[in-house]
């Protein structure tokens, strides 16, 4: 046998390894995205916390519909298609087609968990509010004042290339909220370590219909259907209080 047909003999059988051989890490990873499937087996989109009129003026209805029942829906349905595929690798062994799902998972799975947390932390216009407790202490000791944050998280929100996130975390290890963007759909908390408090969407089917390219605008306006007891709430849960 010529060293490249031993060589390519190789590279198959590794491939193929069975499951219970699979090497550490990517069996790891494969069982962490199995495990957090639902017991039903299957992620399903959640309903909206009010009707897509709800954020109106600053999100229109047309926009909250389309996000939801088309964008939102299209990660759900993805994952649960790659977790199938995965849950196949998986039995037959398939390390090379275990990594090859890798990036429909990352992509699609944070897709999902990055809308499913965006959701819960909007609200109608002048339901919720910013006031005295463990969030406005947090903010101040960590930015000075609530305007400060908000000039630092609007930039930087503003400034990703491309599609992506800007997001308001809680940082276990130093006991401060920071500012953070992530790309595409990927999740704040497995790619940086901060707990997810605040979510801005800034992929342009976020707003293209409400605000054009103009994503300013945009994220501006989206201080004013923030829903502050969620992100409270989120604070409290990730200090353990």
């Amino acid at each position: 046998m010529s060293g490249k047909a031993a060589a390519t003999s190789a590279l198959r059988a590794a491939a193929h390894l069975r499951s219970s051989i699979l090497p550490k890490e990517v069996s790891k990873a494969a069982a962490a995205y199995l495990s957090a499937a639902p017991s039903g087996g299957k992620h399903v989109l959640p309903d909206l916390p009010y009707d897509y009129n709800a954020l109106e003026p600053v999100i229109s209805s047309e926009t909250m519909t389309l996000h939801h029942t088309k964008h939102h829906n299209t990660y759900v349905t993805n994952l649960n298609a790659s977790l199938e595929k995965l849950d196949a690798a998986v039995s037959s062994g398939d390390v090379g087609g275990i990594i090859g799902l890798e990036g429909a998972l990352r992509f699609n799975g944070g897709g999902h968990l990055n809308h499913a947390l965006f959701w819960e932390n909007l609200a109608p216009k002048g339901s919720t509010e910013l006031k005295e407790g463990p969030l406005m202490d947090a903010i101040v000791g960590s930015f000075c004042t609530v305007e400060e944050m908000k000039k630092q998280m609007t930039a930087s929100t503003v400034a990703v290339q491309g599609s992506g996130w800007g997001w308001l975390g809680y940082n276990t290890k130093t006991a401060r909220i920071e500012v953070a963007t992530r790309p595409n759909q990927d999740p704040l908390q497995p790619t940086t370590g901060l707990i997810p408090l605040l979510g801005i969407d800034v992929w342009e089917h976020a707003y293209y219909v409400d605000y054009r390219n103009v994503r300013p605008d945009y994220v501006n306006a989206t201080w004013d259907v923030v829903n502050w007891d969620v992100v409270e709430a989120r604070l409290v849960a990730a200090k353990g209080e």
